[in-house]
C-alpha cells in the first residue's frame, strides 16, 4: 500500500489517526475544503487529483466517475453498514475488495429499532400531539389504546447482528420472536423459530409486529409488496430499520390509507431512481406522502447517529486498511456477489 484517500474533509486529528495505524511511508490524502452542506460529502472534482494513484479510499462517498480514474485501487474502506451504492459489477470486474461496518453501530441501531417498535405499540405520536394540542383522547377506545408486547409475536426478516440484537430485546419484553433468514440452518439466539425466505408469506400472518433488517440487494429490492402487506393482520405494524426500497411503497400507502394495516415505522425512505417526475423536484422522504399519515413514525437515517459514532466508524475503516496493508484477513469483507 502506498496511498490512501480519505474521501471527506478530514481533520488533522483524523489525518493523523489513520497515518499512525499504518507503515511507515504510507501517504494519506484527504478531500480539500470545499464548499458543502457538510464536511462527510464529496465531488469528483475535490477528489479526482488524488484518486488517480490512490491504492485505498475510505469515506462515506464515492462520487460517480471516481473509479474510472482510480486505476490503482485495491480497496474501499466503506464507513456504512449498507453498500447498495457502490458499483458490484465494476468492482468485481477489477477485483477491488471492500469492507464495510457492518456491527460497528449494530447496538445503536438495534435500540432505535426497539424505539420504534414502542413508539408504534404505545401510539406515542398521536399522545404526543394530544398534549401538545391539550385535546383530550377517548378511554378505552380501539386505535386509541396502547398495544402490548409482552405474549405478543415479533417476526423479524433478517437475523444479521441487529435482527439478532433486536431478538434479544424483544425477549426481555416476554415476545414471542420468529426469524426469517436466508439460510435457516444457521439458526438465531432469542429466536422461538426460524424459516427461510420461501416461508415468509405463510408466517406473516401470525406476527403482530414485523421488523426489516435484511441487506438492500438485488434479489431484495422492492421484496415486500402486495402479496406480504396483503398476508399481514390489519392490526400489525411494519418497522423498516434497514433500507426504504425494501418496501414497495405505493402498496404500503394503500394499505395505510385503506386501515388494512395498523401502521408503519422506519428509520430510512425510498431513493428513487429512473423515476418522472425526477427526485430533486421531490426532497422529501416518499413522493406518495406516506410520511405525513398519522400511523406513520419516522426519523431521518438517524438510529446510528449517537454519541461517538464518527470516531467508531473511523477506528473500524482504519482497522480495515491497516488490516490489508499487513496482508491479513480483512474485518467485515464485503461478499462481491451476496452485495453484503
Amino acid at each position: 500500500m502506498k496511498k490512501v484517500l480519505l474521501t471527506w474533509q478530514a481533520s488533522p486529528e483524523e489525518i493523523v489517526r489513520v497515518r499512525s495505524a499504518l507503515p511507515a511511508g504510507v501517504e494519506v490524502a484527504a478531500q480539500r475544503a470545499v464548499t458543502a452542506f457538510s464536511r462527510f460529502d464529496a465531488t469528483y472534482a475535490s477528489l479526482a487529483d488524488d484518486a488517480h494513484d490512490a491504492d485505498a479510499l475510505m469515506g462515506w462517498v464515492l462520487p460517480p466517475g471516481i473509479l474510472d480514474i482510480a486505476r490503482e485501487l485495491k480497496l474501499i474502506s466503506w464507513l456504512h453498514a449498507g453498500c447498495d451504492e457502490l458499483d458490484f459489477p465494476t468492482l468485481r470486474l477489477r477485483g477491488i475488495r471492500v469492507t464495510n461496518l457492518r456491527g460497528a453501530n449494530s447496538t445503536a441501531v438495534v435500540e432505535h429499532a426497539m424505539a420504534l417498535l414502542l413508539g408504534c405499540a404505545k401510539r406515542l405520536i398521536m399522545k404526543h400531539r394530544a398534549v401538545v394540542e391539550g385535546s383530550a383522547l377517548p378511554l378505552y377506545q380501539d386505535g386509541v389504546q396502547g398495544l402490548m408486547l409482552d405474549g405478543r409475536t415479533l417476526l423479524i426478516i433478517g437475523l444479521g447482528q441487529i435482527g439478532r440484537g433486536i431478538a434479544k430485546r424483544a425477549k426481555a419484553f416476554d415476545m414471542k420472536v420468529i426469524g426469517i433468514r436466508r439460510r435457516p440452518e444457521r439458526g438465531g439466539d432469542h429466536v422461538d423459530a426460524i424459516y427461510g425466505p420461501s416461508d415468509l408469506l405463510s408466517v406473516l400472518p401470525s406476527a403482530d409486529y414485523v421488523v426489516l433488517a435484511l441487506p438492500l440487494t438485488s434479489d431484495t429490492d422492492q421484496f415486500f409488496g402486495e402479496a406480504e402487506i396483503g398476508a399481514m393482520q390489519s392490526h400489525a405494524f411494519l418497522i423498516n430499520i434497514a433500507r426504504g426500497n425494501l418496501v414497495q411503497e405505493l402498496s404500503l400507502f394503500q394499505a395505510l390509507q385503506e386501515g388494512r394495516l395498523a401502521g408503519y415505522a422506519a428509520d430510512v425512505w425510498w431513493t428513487y431512481t429512473n423515476a418522472f417526475p425526477a427526485t430533486y423536484h421531490f426532497p422529501v422522504p416518499s413522493r406518495t406522502g406516506l410520511h405525513k399519515l398519522p400511523c406513520v413514525l419516522g426519523s431521518g437515517d438517524q438510529a446510528a447517529n449517537v454519541e461517538g459514532v464518527v470516531m467508531r466508524n473511523l477506528d473500524r475503516g482504519i482497522q480495515a486498511l491497516a488490516e490489508f496493508a499487513a496482508g491479513k484477513p480483512l474485518t467485515g469483507e464485503v461478499d462481491l456477489k451476496l452485495g453484503y
